[in-house]
């Protein structure tokens, strides 16, 4: 086999795809990209045997056939200058080299045929514009678990309507929910349970197809997006999402109108004095807010901020890393904070309902 690609080209595509390698495996050939230049076509592909990604790559066959490259052929191919990478591999031998410009480089690679088969790409989907899709798999992914101990939590719920796309997700600390108006839904809803880590990919592969707009297919045991020629497959999860209505306190006590940007750059400058299990003081009293963190470790921090607010004192407590991701999820300038009490979640939205961001609240002492 015999491939050359722009450096670019080549760099990109292995950087998108080889996102989706394992890095924990105890099978060594799924750290790696496959590299098949077959039929006239040139495709990477990479899998850590629950999400895959399979992309095209615009490059020159001399030679057809199929390698599978090491995890630091991208790292090689981003070093190299503006130039034409050449990737050859002959059948059978245990190394691949690759050379652009003045530089070669022989590496050990892996044989096609050690590479597990990936899943089909099949089925019809929805088509969607990019934009809204991006958006929320980011905005709320955040809010996922990162803890597979409780794999439900580690999802996203997506649910798919005829005029709406609805995300949600929650760690049990904290709840982030979108809604987009979109036309073209199915005429019934579908929904699914994502893995995060698999939707956290929808911008790269976005960028790197260069189309705006994806196609969704979801099925009962996989999920699969795509955009333009590039593929991600994800096997779905299996379990009972919370049911985020009743999670939402339907009217607050308080209802407060901030800068985003203003409480932002407080929170970031507290947070410095936050560490992990030291809440964020947040103290509501008459036409102000004070934003403090004490530790005993490296001393305290107290900022202020003007807030429409008349009635008894009251302060509440977060994660400031939890909550800064909140009001970094915010869109436009204003922000809206509803609280009950001290010791009851707190909502973060913006000029509209479309993002929400519940926040469980941490017992202060003292």
């Amino acid at each position: 086999m015999r491939v050359s690609c722009a450096k670019d080209v080549l760099s990109g595509a292995l950087t998108a795809v080889g996102r989706a390698t394992s890095s924990k495996t105890t099978v060594p050939v799924l750290g790696n990209v496959l590299l098949e230049a077959l039929d006239g076509r040139v495709q990477l592909s990479a899998t850590d045997m629950e999400i895959s990604l399979r992309a095209p790559l615009d490059a020159t066959i001399e030679e057809p056939g199929a390698v599978v490259l090491p995890r630091l052929a991208a790292d090689i191919v981003r070093s190299m200058g503006n130039t034409t990478v050449t990737i050859e591999h002959r059948s059978g031998e245990g190394v691949v080299t690759v050379t652009g410009g003045t530089s070669s480089f022989t590496l050990n690679c892996h044989q096609a045929s050690e590479f597990p088969e990936l899943p089909p790409d099949v089925g019809e989907g929805i088509t969607l514009p990019a934009a809204p899709v991006v958006e929320s798999a980011d905005r709320v992914g955040k809010a996922a678990s990162r803890d597979d101990t409780r794999p439900v939590l580690t999802g996203v719920l997506v649910r798919i309507e005829h005029d709406a796309l609805t995300m949600v997700a929650t760690d049990s600390y904290r709840l982030a929910v979108r809604q987009d108006t979109i036309e073209g839904g199915p005429a019934e809803p579908l929904q699914a349970l994502v893995p995060a880590r698999a939707l956290a990919e929808v911008q790269r592969i976005v960028n790197l197809a260069g189309t705006d707009t994806v196609e969704i297919v979801l099925t009962d045991t996989q999920g699969i997006i795509r955009a333009g020629d590039v593929r991600l497959t994800t096997r779905l999860i299996d379990g009972q999402f919370p049911d985020y209505r009743q999670l939402i306190p339907e009217s607050f006590e308080h209802n407060l109108v901030l800068d985003r940007q203003e409480l932002q750059a407080v929170v970031s400058r507290i947070a410095v004095l936050a560490q992990r299990n030291t809440p964020v003081r947040m103290r509501f009293e008459d036409g102000q807010l004070t934003v403090s963190a004490t530790s005993e470790q490296l001393g305290e921090g107290t900022e202020s901020v003007p807030v429409a607010f008349n009635d008894e004192p009251i302060e509440i407590g977060f994660n400031v890393e939890f909550l800064r991701a909140g009001i970094e999820s915010i869109e436009g300038d204003e922000l809206r904070l509803g609280i009950i009490s001290p010791l009851r979640p707190g909502l973060l939205r913006g000029t509209d309902d479309r993002f929400r961001y519940l926040l469980m609240p941490i017992r202060l002492s003292g």
